[in-house]
């Protein structure tokens, strides 16, 4: 038989209102009591009903996730996260995926809106700086916690890693290792993170005394073919570089793959460096280098940003960000 909410509050020893505050993560319940609650409901692997929910207390229970990334990797690691954080508040996420050149993405950002009657939206790049989608939320006054913003910062709650002190981190490594050819390649630049590896890529060029070559500095789109087409295109030069750094490991993987048809050893005669920390860095050959950005982390952070009750200025989470050494990268002519 299904455990009703009836059979928590008999279970717990306190009242049936008591339980809909603490599933409701309202104010005003002792902390004691509230972690006698959770532990009820999870023995009872009780399940609250969301419309009954929804009736009684004004709120869907429900949150969207605006997601439009080219790594399969970035999208499975922003659901998990936030599905984790809404799970603690028995509250259910919808995925809608979006084309961000889409002539109907306000309406259907809308229509989701109105459909759903959803209590919030968690957005990513591009569309956490899109101006007009920003403008449609907050005109219908629309909770919402972006990820990685780039714009207007103080505009909401916001989870994000510091991209650029990231880049300058990975581009001194390799600069430690020896390398002054440098080759970048940059992301979509319709985000906002791939303007800021981009400076700090530069920045420890410069911290280190080395003039910027317009020629090491190429324009992917996130994705491996872009990572692969602007990799041939460093190698195939008149000087090539000794290391590459992707702003992403799709893209490094796409150099990986050229590096291997060129006959190039890696990272014997070129290093090659990733920035995500995705899955796919991992079952690569040789293993990539790269820039742990926790994704599940920033995603669970920006639901607990959305589902709890805050006062005063918007929150900004900045999530640390770690340098991952494997095998794809090495000292010059190892």
């Amino acid at each position: 038989m299904r455990v009703t909410i009836k059979d928590v509050s008999r279970e717990a020893g306190v009242s049936i209102k008591t339980v809909s505050r603490v599933l409701n993560n309202e104010k005003y319940v002792g902390e004691e009591t509230r972690a006698k609650v959770a532990e009820v409901v999870a023995r009872l692997n009780f399940r609250p009903n969301v419309a009954a929910r929804s009736l009684a207390g004004r709120r869907s229970f429900q949150i969207a996730l605006i997601c439009d990334n080219p790594s399969p990797y970035y999208v499975y690691e922003m659901q998990s996260g936030i599905r984790d954080r809404c799970e603690q508040d028995g509250v259910r996420m919808i995925a809608q995926p979006y084309a961000r050149g889409s002539e109907r993405l306000i309406d259907e950002i809308e229509s989701l809106v109105e459909a759903t009657q959803i209590d919030g939206l968690i957005l990513t790049p591009p569309v956490s700086d899109h101006p007009k989608v920003l403008e449609l939320l907050a005109r219908r006054g629309v909770r919402f916690v972006r990820v990685s913003p780039g714009t207007q910062v103080e505009l909401s709650p916001s989870t994000f890693i510091d991209n650029r002190a990231a880049a300058a981190t990975m581009t001194a490594h390799l600069l430690g290792l020896g390398h002054k050819r440098i080759g970048f390649i940059a992301g979509d630049p319709g985000f906002a993170t791939s303007a800021q590896r981009t400076e700090g890529y530069l920045d420890s060029l410069r911290s280190a005394g080395i003039a910027i070559d317009p020629a090491l500095i190429r324009s992917g789109s996130y994705n491996f073919a872009s990572g692969a087409r602007e990799a041939e295109a460093l190698l195939t030069g008149p000087e090539p570089p000794t290391a590459i750094f992707a702003a992403s490991d799709d893209m490094a993987a796409g150099v990986l793959t050229v590096a291997h048809r060129m006959g190039l050893r890696v990272p014997g005669d070129l290093s090659v460096a990733g920035f995500d920390d995705t899955a796919l860095a991992s079952f690569v050959w040789p293993p990539l280098t790269t820039i742990r950005q926790p994704t599940r982390e920033m995603a669970h952070a920006a639901a607990d940003l959305l589902l709890s009750e805050t006062d005063g200025e918007p929150e900004r989470r900045e999530i640390a960000h770690t340098l991952v050494v494997r095998e794809s990268t090495g000292a010059v002519g190892r």
